[in-house]
């Protein structure tokens, strides 16, 4: 089994806080993986380590064998990632914005405006391929910048709550894209306050408290786990988190 994602005993802390404390877990490739957690578990500051936007304190990131730490450069030529709130040129068109990218990742403009145009058909963007981005709705800024984030054909896309803002049509329309791009054999990772998501189309799910890895599995694994057999993830969820909450309580004001 190949390994697209390894944590090995990563750490981040904020002053006296620790936001992500040893973490270590392995994403196999080819897999839509939720990582899940309470707001301030250390989520958000785990993937932006991933991705290289935030120097760990301790441990490494290695993307599909290469350190984020020691090899950057390398590892991040594999890997997408798109925060829940992603940064957007208003005064370019959405082909601009996209050969824009393209060209920072030194894709050739040929080939870069052919992704461009399949892209904005898939997305459902055609249409208003020559409006400023500025103008978008939340959601089309969402699809937009999915876009930007397949552009160089990663094998790694991590999506930090990317089903924000989408009306029902278009969540399912980026459901399915996701789920085939996992067919091709890469990998997503993403993180959702809906637990119904992460149910439907998460093969493996990690929910982390606190900072650290409390459970991990697939949903019956995790059932197991909780003692929720037959439960739901939602109900599975709020089990793992509730206990590790009464035996392991935290201050307040995290981050992550």
């Amino acid at each position: 089994m190949k390994i697209a994602l390894k944590l090995v005993t990563l750490s981040k802390r904020y002053g006296t806080h620790e936001a992500v404390n040893r973490l270590s877990l392995q994403i196999p490739q080819g897999s839509l993986y939720a990582l899940l957690g309470p707001n301030g578990a250390g989520k958000t500051t785990t993937l932006r380590m991933v991705a290289g936007l935030l120097q760990p304190d301790s441990g490494d990131v290695l993307i599909q064998g290469h350190s984020i730490t020691k090899n950057p450069s390398v590892a991040k030529r594999v890997l997408a990632y798109l925060p829940d709130e992603p940064l957007l040129y208003g005064k370019l068109r959405p082909m601009e914005y996209l050969e824009f990218v393209a060209g920072l990742w030194g894709i050739p403009a040929v080939q870069a405006e052919t992704r461009a145009q399949d892209l904005l058909k898939q997305l459902n963007l055609w249409d208003v391929r020559g409006d400023l981005s500025e103008t978008f709705s939340r959601g089309m800024r969402q699809k937009l910048s999915l876009a930007g984030a397949f552009i160089h054909q990663p094998q790694l896309i991590i999506l930090d709550e990317p089903l924000s803002g989408l009306d029902a049509a278009a969540a399912r329309l980026v459901k399915d894209i996701l789920t085939d791009y996992v067919r091709q054999g890469n990998t997503v990772i993403l993180t959702t306050h809906i637990m119904e998501i992460a149910e439907r189309m998460a093969q493996r799910i990690g929910i982390i408290n606190h900072g650290r890895l409390i459970a991990e599995g697939t949903l019956d694994e995790l059932r197991i786990q909780s003692g929720e057999t037959g439960g739901t993830l939602e109900t599975v969820f709020l089990d793992l988190t509730q206990s590790q909450d009464i035996n392991d309580p935290q201050p307040e004001g995290q981050r992550g």
